[in-house]
């Protein structure tokens, strides 16, 4: 069980050290499991950032309606 204080003390913390704290816990997690993610390694994550052609399709798909 997490002791009071430990979660006092991370709710006091500032949003970046909060994020920090969740990538080592993330990290640690994956090492317990042996997980096929590696550390300190990037892998891509796909965004609908200039998709253009999904954004054509789907005004398309508005203007039908």
């Amino acid at each position: 069980m997490i002791a009071n204080n430990l979660i006092s003390e991370l709710r006091d913390l500032d949003r970046a050290d909060k994020l920090r704290v969740m990538q080592i816990l993330l990290l640690e997690l994956a090492k317990e499991e042996g997980s096929v993610l590696k550390p300190n390694t990037d892998y891509p994550i796909w965004s609908p950032f200039n998709a253009y052609q999904a954004a054509s399709v789907l005004m398309d798909m508005l203007n039908k309606d």
